[in-house]
């Protein structure tokens, strides 16, 4: 029993380095940083990359909608959606079915901006990933998809967009909460 344990130390903690979770942490930070500054030549953020790539798959979405699929409430994107609508990217239209709500569709400028987010995030996945061979890459892959789904995120949304329009203290309340 005793041997056991010091396996599994072993294989997540090497010795003398850092764990795995931090790892993880450290890794996400930097990679959400780098795309961040890949995004900005685009004068985009993240959440704005992600709103292009829910609409691309979605189109005609309601802003209710979108904001239920990224996991907050429809108030919080409306700066995000009025950035977008502001650089022609983004058109809310009546919707079909709900007089009381507009439908999300990108513009010509903006499907154009999604292939140079496409692009982007290519590129910056190859940067990222050099270090390993394509069969480590979909390893990788497929182990962190288990993590996500046992930790229960959203599939293909950044948990950041539950904290899009947050005050740092609405952030801090609510991790209290949870402890």
């Amino acid at each position: 029993m005793k041997r056991e344990r010091a396996d599994e130390d072993r294989c997540s903690k090497p010795r003398g380095g850092p764990g795995a979770a931090f790892l993880l942490a450290q890794v996400g930070a930097h990679a959400a940083a780098k795309f961040a500054e890949r995004l900005a030549g685009l004068n985009l953020v993240p959440a704005h990359a992600g709103i292009f790539r829910i609409l691309s798959s979605t189109p005609a979405i309601s802003q209710q909608a979108l904001a239920a699929a990224v996991g907050t409430v429809p108030s919080r994107l409306v700066r995000l959606i009025d950035d977008l609508e502001s650089q022609g990217l983004v058109e809310r239209r009546p919707h079909e079915t709900d007089r009381r709500s507009y439908a999300l569709h990108l513009t010509e400028k903006g499907k154009s901006t999604l292939e140079s987010i496409s692009r982007i995030a290519r590129d910056h996945r190859q940067d990222l990933l050099t270090a390993l061979s394509e069969e480590e890459q979909r390893d990788l892959t497929v182990l962190l998809q288990r993590v996500a789904e046992q930790q229960g995120l959203i599939k293909g949304v950044h948990p950041g967009f539950a904290k899009i329009g947050r005050t740092d203290q609405e952030q801090i309340g609510k991790s209290k909460q949870k402890i």
